[in-house]
């Protein structure tokens, strides 16, 4: 008994093995583990099965909330892109009237007043300056054919040397920021 309480306690199948290798035979180990019946085999198989299919469809589902996501992502900057771009338009449309008075007032320009209208003309160039370092474009009008999304005719009158649908008169510029137009010219077009 002592030797028994000294020695460590060894799994059945070790202790079964040492005692059929003592005996000097052969003995089969029987594991239980890799004993598995065909009954039991299937039902694993299935289970594989089972799981490989959840984790397809797991993966499925990722990829698409992924799309998901990035169609989100690309739509939100579209939309902050177009904000910003139309709050730039709004605040340059602001300063358009402010260049319809100077150019009103160089039209007609006092002839004694020398200093007056070059100070006037520099306020004109420059503000014309900043508006182009912005991106915007002068809507050429005069000679062209009449085009409702760059012009908006306030009348229509028969003229020589003009054809129909033509313009002949700019009122008020219209100005374009990009492809944008943020506001129509002002024409008159013939008859």
């Amino acid at each position: 008994m002592t030797d028994k309480k000294t020695r460590k306690q060894k799994p059945e199948k070790v202790q079964d093995a040492e005692s059929a290798a003592g005996n000097g035979g052969q003995a089969e180990v029987r594991d239980e583990a890799q004993a598995v019946s065909a009954e039991d085999f299937a039902a694993l198989e299935e289970r594989l099965a089972e799981a490989e299919s959840k984790s397809a469809e797991y993966l499925d589902g990722w990829q698409r909330s992924r799309a998901e996501f990035m169609n989100y992502k690309n739509r939100i900057e579209r939309d902050q892109a177009l904000t910003a771009e139309m709050m730039r338009a709004q605040n340059i449309k602001k300063f358009l009237p402010v260049i319809d008075d100077l150019e009103r007032a160089l039209a007609n320009r006092p002839g004694e007043a020398e200093a007056w209208v070059s100070g006037i003309e520099l306020v004109y160039r420059k503000l014309l300056a900043v508006l182009d370092a912005e991106g915007v474009k002068r809507i050429e009008a005069v000679g062209q054919a009449f085009d409702p999304n760059l012009h908006e005719a306030i009348s229509m009158e028969p003229v020589d040397g003009f054809e129909s649908g033509q313009v002949i008169a700019v009122v008020q510029q219209g100005y374009k920021l990009g492809d944008r137009v943020i506001r129509p010219a002002m024409v008159r077009v013939a008859q």
